[in-house]
């Protein structure tokens, strides 16, 4: 067993918190022994946990000090047995109880852990008050690397959401993305809600400065309420759930005048010189970002060898259809999975600290290519025309951009999607393989992308048979 993590001088409210945090992560099979004296704080740090995981449907939360086992019904699931073995007189009556099997099947929180037989595998959670301050504890977690590590990260969560004043809220997961990224909604009893970021330790930084660029333009990017950027962690206004994307999949007649609002945010956008902060993203490091599709499909998809030559071309063809226009600043993965629908209120913006200062065209395939959905040619044409026509541009030159950046992305997810299936185990993008592959044909058939459709040659289509061979 490994010490995983402390806490060195939590109150009630911390213990009860950091409570919240774990019943926001643990899964059915998991097992936590909770051990200290009496009135460390077993089982009050067990209610907040049940209580948690119930949220509107909780329950009273007894100790079962008499009873020995009691269960929870678990809206998320499964189900909760909270355990008090201290009047246990023989472990053979756990068997009796169920708890070996519950141990399997469910969340089980065992106190006094050590009057039965060892437990498989369990979270150790230890509260010892201090000495000197009886109203505080330390809290150490301890337990198996591989099965807990992710646990480490629990304390610095509950420190920053307790100092932030959002001890009491409920931590409920939110789906995250191909990142490393992880999201928390915390609700307050008031109705309030906050998202916590947690990110890897010091990486919060580009997140932070591009808050601060795009809420002095008057953008909305959610406020920032607390960090702790050593730790990588953000606590995050709210924007909700509208995400453009849900609001599209419910109310289809809206893509126009939302995919209207997208592109005027964009104009919106590209009328400020892009901070000095971001990546420059020009013809080289396209070039060298688009060595992903050459390096993971085509010796995946049965073409090894093929492609080489892509990364070479795209940074000529950058060079001679790109370079008439200054750079501006591209959020880089603006779609609809990350903009918020506010009905009038302006869009909001969500991940976005991968900014970069690229050509004009960059984000706008980024919006209307969308490897997640379909977006309908009308639709694609009137926003291009609609972004030329704001802003000025020369339309030939402008669509020769466009193709050519959309080709690059394409590309660039061809190869992103080969290698999380394969290094990752992340199957369910390569469903969205054919709709990226038609796009990037669609690409190609711009007359100054002839050099690139050449350097593809003999690289086979994602086919239900060639998908099934990358997932292996």
């Amino acid at each position: 067993m490994t010490l995983l993590a402390t806490i060195d001088d939590a109150d009630a409210e911390l213990t009860a918190c950091l409570a919240r945090v774990m019943a926001a992560v643990l899964k059915p099979g998991d097992v936590v022994a909770l051990q200290g004296p009496v009135g460390a704080g077993k089982t009050h740090f067990a209610r907040a946990f049940i209580r948690a995981r119930q949220g509107e449907a909780a329950e009273e939360v007894p100790s079962p000090t008499f009873t020995l086992v009691q269960t929870y019904a678990d809206p998320l699931g499964t189900e909760i047995w909270h355990a008090d073995l201290y009047r246990l007189s023989h472990p053979d009556e756990l068997a009796e109880l169920g708890l070996d099997e519950a141990m399997r099947e469910a969340v089980v929180l065992v106190e006094w852990p050590e009057h039965g037989d060892p437990l498989p595998d369990p979270l150790t959670v230890g509260l010892e008050p201090l000495a000197d301050a009886p109203d505080l504890r330390r809290i150490t977690l301890a337990g198996s690397e591989p099965h807990w590590g992710a646990m480490t990260r629990l304390p610095a969560i509950a420190r920053l959401i307790h100092r932030a004043g959002w001890g009491s809220a409920r931590v409920l997961p939110l789906a995250g993305d191909a990142s490393s990224r992880r999201y928390f909604r915390l609700i307050r009893d008031d109705g309030h809600s906050a998202v916590l970021m947690d990110a890897s330790p010091g990486t919060t930084a580009p997140y932070v400065a591009m808050t601060q660029w795009l809420r002095a333009l008057d953008l909305h990017a959610p406020e920032i309420l607390a960090t702790d950027q050593a730790q990588g962690l953000l606590l995050i206004e709210d924007l909700g759930d509208d995400l453009v994307a849900r609001v599209l999949e419910a109310q289809p007649d809206l893509s126009p005048r939302i995919y209207d609002r997208m592109t005027d945010l964009l104009v919106q956008l590209h009328g400020h010189e892009p901070p000095d902060f971001v990546l420059r993203l020009d013809g080289p490091e396209l070039a060298h970002q688009v060595g992903l599709f050459a390096e993971y499909y085509p010796p995946a998809a049965g073409a090894p060898g093929k492609g080489t030559q892509v990364a070479e071309v795209i940074e000529r063809l950058h060079a001679e259809l790109s370079a008439d226009m200054a750079p501006v600043i591209g959020l880089r993965d603006f779609h609809a999975e990350n903009l918020v629908w506010r009905d009038d209120a302006p869009l909001g913006l969500l991940d976005f600290q991968d900014a970069v200062a690229v050509h004009p065209a960059y984000d706008l395939v980024s919006a209307l290519q969308d490897a997640r959905r379909d977006v309908a040619p009308q639709i694609e044409e009137a926003q291009i025309a609609r972004y030329i026509a704001a802003t000025g541009v020369d339309e030939a030159h402008f669509r020769a951009a466009y193709a050519l950046l959309g080709a690059q992305r394409n590309l660039r997810i061809m190869g992103i999607f080969t290698r999380l299936a394969q290094r990752e185990g992340k199957r369910r993008y390569l469903a969205m393989m054919p709709r990226v592959w038609a796009a990037l044909q669609r690409d190609l058939a711009h007359p100054a992308l002839a050099p690139l459709a050449l350097a593809l040659e003999g690289i086979p289509a994602p086919t239900p048979e060639v998908i099934e061979g990358i997932a292996g």
